[in-house]
Formats: structure tokens, C-alpha cells, sequence
């Protein structure tokens, strides 16, 4: 069966193998300065936030933005491992993968979370409230996936970027921009935008600006914003995404809670959801030049298994995979999610 089919695999199989192509160092477990990163990054001071994972921020555009990453790497066998980039969705951050990046350094690769400017930990500078999207859009965040991955690796080396959601197309952006700097892109989840202005009906499309509007420049969005800002509301909206509601577990919750409650964060949600323009994730893969895998929750209530499989077509597409999960299956199914990334890493690591 070639590659690309639509012919999908269940329970975390892939449709067909894999097509390789193909690409050390030693981190300390303890709190360390962040001189062990390449050059560009040194400068901020990095501390353990959990076993096996240490927090540390860099700058962007002038903005303080945080980043994860795994505190030891496994030895390996003498192979140079590209490092791993680990990109949230809308309303996450680098917590979202703290059940996988430690796990995945076992591989040898370093492995790093991001949070995308106006997310997590990261700056949320004020978005302008006359013209929308200026700046929390794909093209800044995927502009700060590059500069980021550029001071994780060496000169020579490439990246391989892994992302949820609406970081998927900040990371197929970025690998359309540069593909010489990145190795290959796994999607899991990817947003399919379904609110994009070239998916809404002709009689739909001034309705929805109209509310876009509204919520964006009178009290009804900060209403709005506060009635999901909440620890019951959050709950209720990761039991919705969720297959296993088990997963919801209330570390999940305040993890995703606790940066919304940061200043200008309802800003940044009103200014996303305003968000109707930019790539779809169709265009991006057809103009995709680099390897790209994709992992889908089949419980997924929003971005629906049966409309994800279409994008297998896609000539860059290597693999779709299914898997019993829901929207963040990284998050709910790491036991059945990390090895599968860990197999995709593979792949892509070179003598």
C-alpha cells in the first residue's frame, strides 16, 4: 500500500511503514544554568519543575517566552539525534506534554516543549482591538518555532517538530518556510479550522464576524472568557475533548487554568478567536516539503477522525495512525502516544 493512503490504521498502527530518509550531548538532571544549550540560547536560568524535566526561558521579539525540556538524555548509540520540538494547541503549553518529554529523551534525542507567544508562561503582549491578528497569527508563531529550534541545534542539524492541534500549522508553517532546518513534522489532532472564512457559507460569513466583533471589543468577551477561565469550566471543556474523562485529572486542569488567569490572557483569547484567515492545513500540505506524519484521536468531538483522514492524501503525507484517544492524545494515552513518537524520532534520526 503506498504511502499517504486513506486507508487509515486503528489502536496506533500505522496505514503502511514509513518512509526513512533520515538524522548527544549529555544534559545534567539538576537545576543548571542554561549554558547547556547551544550559544544563541544562553542567558536565562533554567530550574526542575518535575522530575526529568527542567523550565527555562528565552527571548523573542524582546518577549520573555518559556520553554521544557528533558533533563537527562538517554546515551545512545553513537548516532547524531535531531532535537524534538513539542508544540501545544489553543489554550495550552509545554504542560500539556509532561507525560512525554522526558519519556521520549530515553530515545537519545533532546527533547523540548515550547510555549507559543501569548500562552503558558510566555509574554502576552496586548493585541491591538481595531485590526486583529497583527500578532498572534501563524506567521509569528511559527517565526518563533525557528528561532527557537535555530538555538537548540547545531549549525548542521535539523529539527523534528511534534504538534497539537493549532500548533500544527505554526509547525507546517515553519517547515514551509524552512525546510532545510527542519527534518519532519508530526501532527496530532491537527486543527482543521473550521471557522476559517474560506470554510463558512456565503450567508454565515457576516454573522460570524459580527460575533467575532462583538465579543472582541464589548464586555461580553471578558464575560464570556471568565465563565471558562474557571476550574469547573475548564474541567468541563477538557471532559468534552477527552475520551478517557479519568485523564481529566485536576494537575490538568490547573495547568491549563492557572497562565489564563495571567494578565492579557483574554485578550489573546479574544483576538485568536477572532482568527478566520491565515493557512489551512490542506494548503500547507499540499506545499508541505518535508516528510509529515500524522496521529489522530478517533474520539475527537472537534477535529472529526473522518474528515483528518482525507488529509493522508497528501503526497508528504508518510502515515496517518488512529488511535483511541480524544483530542490531545499525547495528554490522555502517553502510554500508547509516546511510543509511536518515539518510533516517527527514529525514523529520522541519521548516522
Amino acid at each position: 500500500m503506498r504511502a499517504g493512503s486513506a486507508s487509515c490504521a486503528s489502536l496506533g498502527r500505522p496505514t503502511t511503514s514509513a518512509r526513512p530518509k533520515g538524522r548527544e550531548r549529555r544534559e545534567r538532571s539538576h537545576v543548571t544554568a542554561a549554558s547547556s544549550l547551544p550559544e544563541a540560547a544562553v542567558g536565562m536560568e533554567e530550574r526542575e519543575i518535575r522530575p526529568g524535566t527542567l523550565e527555562g526561558y528565552v527571548s523573542f521579539r524582546g518577549h520573555k517566552v518559556r520553554y521544557h525540556r528533558a533533563a537527562e538524555t538517554a546515551e545512545d548509540d553513537g548516532r547524531r539525534k535531531p532535537p524534538v520540538l513539542l508544540i501545544h494547541g489553543f489554550g495550552g503549553n509545554a504542560d500539556h506534554f509532561r507525560k512525554n518529554i522526558a519519556e521520549l529523551a530515553k530515545a537519545g534525542n533532546r527533547v523540548y516543549a515550547l510555549d507559543l507567544l501569548g500562552y503558558g508562561r510566555s509574554d502576552k503582549p496586548s493585541p491591538s482591538k481595531i485590526s486583529t491578528n497583527t500578532l498572534y497569527n501563524f506567521d509569528t508563531w511559527s517565526d518563533q518555532v525557528l528561532e527557537f529550534a535555530e538555538s537548540i541545534s547545531r549549525e548542521d542539524e535539523k529539527v523534528l517538530i511534534c504538534c497539537n492541534s493549532v500548533g500544527g500549522i505554526a509547525g507546517l508553517e515553519a517547515a514551509i518556510k524552512q525546510p532545510n532546518k527542519v527534518a519532519s513534522v508530526m501532527l496530532m489532532n491537527v486543527s482543521l479550522r473550521m471557522l476559517h472564512e474560506k470554510k463558512q457559507s456565503e450567508f454565515a460569513r457576516p454573522f460570524v464576524a459580527a460575533l467575532q466583533k462583538t465579543l472582541r471589543t464589548t464586555k461580553l468577551g471578558p464575560w464570556f472568557f471568565s465563565q471558562i477561565a474557571t476550574p469547573q469550566g475548564v474541567k468541563n471543556v477538557l471532559r468534552q475533548c477527552y475520551h478517557d474523562a479519568s485523564a481529566v485529572t485536576d494537575e490538568l486542569v490547573e495547568c491549563i487554568l492557572q497562565p489564563g488567569l495571567e494578565p492579557n490572557a483574554v485578550n489573546v483569547f479574544l483576538d485568536f478567536i477572532s482568527y478566520s484567515t491565515g493557512p489551512l492545513p490542506e494548503e500547507q500540505l499540499a506545499a508541505c516539503p518535508v516528510p509529515t506524519s500524522i496521529l489522530w484521536g478517533v474520539h475527537d468531538p472537534w477535529e472529526k477522525v473522518e474528515w483528518g483522514r482525507a488529509l493522508a492524501a497528501y503526497p508528504c503525507v508518510e502515515e496517518f495512525v488512529e488511535v483511541e484517544a480524544g483530542h490531545c492524545p499525547m495528554d490522555e494515552a502517553p502510554g500508547m502516544v509516546n511510543p509511536l513518537i518515539a518510533a516517527w524520532m527514529s525514523r529520522w534520526s541519521v548516522l
